[in-house]
């Protein structure tokens, strides 16, 4: 029996809380398949055994944590005995240990009771000694009316909310160290994306996009099921941007083409927003101004879960989520910035640029020919 617990869904109302567990439910079946599940109040229960279905169940989004655990009856006397034979399992003489009890429902014992009490049943099987303060295992013990669970282990989970109950985005992913985090951070959140790719093939070679499509397959893991990809050409547009003479802009007119194109995508896909990697002041292109800037060029919401974060940061939470690696692979994304790029662009100033562009026709174009990819991970 795996024990699965939620946190913030259980803080919602009742109505809402229905439906964030039904959601979870189903995202936990896509992990340990045909295996049974049932709902109790702030209880997920999965009929395995299976260690590694609990840490993948710790790993859907929602899930605050798992414990394989042995189901039995709250009789007492079943109950001791129960316990007694799993902490023979994980505790000898050697080993200093503590009982922590707790119960949903009405018992002829309090926790306290029934922890002492099994504790010291536990201590004359195995001679150990008792340890309350820094224990090296710990015997859990939860009681719920008639019934009651022991487990030995927490497998911490993800947390965040179920995915697929806030909507869905648009997330601009590079293959870069921030985009695939700033989507993870927003599949936490409950959010599915669609991903977008902006192609510079063929200014750079397919080490970028085999980059990009690697970090898809990362953050694939994490749903357990394909990720709708397309893939946006995009290097047409770019040679273009080198052509201006003002090439101080070159980034701010590349990053609005990209927000006017994962609009447009956006739209045909139901999705309510677009997702960046952008953290305030890390390049160019990601000062306030230019931020402000860039944002005019589109009427849905541009969210940066990043923003507020340093590099430092954004490296240990893609090491977390597991793309760390594959963003750090050689790939000639970009060609570079500007030798002075603008830091401060006015709306006025782009907009002349890209009348002179023609950006309309630029974004047109590379609707066109949008290629649309199914990428999952495979184990092995």
């Amino acid at each position: 029996m795996i024990i699965v617990r939620y946190g913030e869904i259980g803080l919602k109302s009742p109505q809402t809380r229905r439906v964030m567990e039904q959601r979870l439910v189903e995202n936990i079946k896509t992990v340990v398949g045909g295996k049974p599940i049932r709902r109790e109040r702030g209880r997920i229960y999965v009929e395995s055994g299976s260690r590694e279905d609990a840490e993948r169940v710790a790993r859907v989004f929602g899930v605050v944590s798992t414990s394989v655990a042995v189901k039995t009856t709250s009789d007492a006397e079943t109950l001791i005995s129960d316990a007694v034979i799993q902490a023979k399992k994980v505790i000898d003489e050697e080993t200093k240990f503590a009982v922590r009890a707790r119960r949903k429902g009405s018992h002829p014992y309090k926790s306290m009771e029934i922890a002492g009490m099994i504790g010291a049943e536990i201590k004359d099987a195995t001679g150990a000694a008792v340890d309350l303060t820094n224990p090296d295992v710990t015997i859990h013990v939860e009681i719920r009316d008639k019934a009651a669970y022991i487990f030995h282990e927490i497998i911490s989970g993800v947390g965040g909310m179920p995915l697929g109950t806030q909507g869905r985005v648009v997330a601009l992913v590079s293959g870069g160290i921030d985009s695939p985090v700033a989507a993870w951070m927003m599949m936490k959140r409950g959010v599915e994306i669609v991903a977008l790719f902006m192609d510079c093939r063929p200014l750079v070679d397919d080490r970028t996009i085999d980059r990009a499509m690697d970090a898809v397959r990362v953050l694939s893991k994490w749903t357990n099921k394909p990720v709708k990809t397309i893939v946006a050409p995009y290097g047409e547009a770019l040679m273009e941007f080198l052509k201006y003479g003002d090439h101080k802009l070159g980034c701010v007119l590349c990053k609005r083409l990209m927000l006017r194109v994962a609009e447009k995508v956006a739209e045909s896909e139901g999705a309510l927003g677009v997702v960046t990697g952008d953290s305030l002041g890390q390049v160019a292109s990601q000062t306030l101004q230019n931020m402000n800037t860039i944002e005019t060029g589109v009427d849905l919401p541009v969210f940066r879960p990043l923003i507020g974060m340093d590099k430092t940061e954004i490296i240990s939470l893609a090491r977390t989520v597991g793309s760390y690696e594959t963003s750090v692979q050689p790939a000639n994304c970009c060609l570079g910035p500007p030798l002075h790029p603008e830091t401060g662009a006015t709306v006025s100033k782009v907009k002349h640029a890209e009348d002179v562009l023609d950006m309309d026709v630029l974004v047109k174009e590379t609707l066109e020919n949008l290629k649309t990819l199914e990428v999952y991970h495979v184990e092995g």
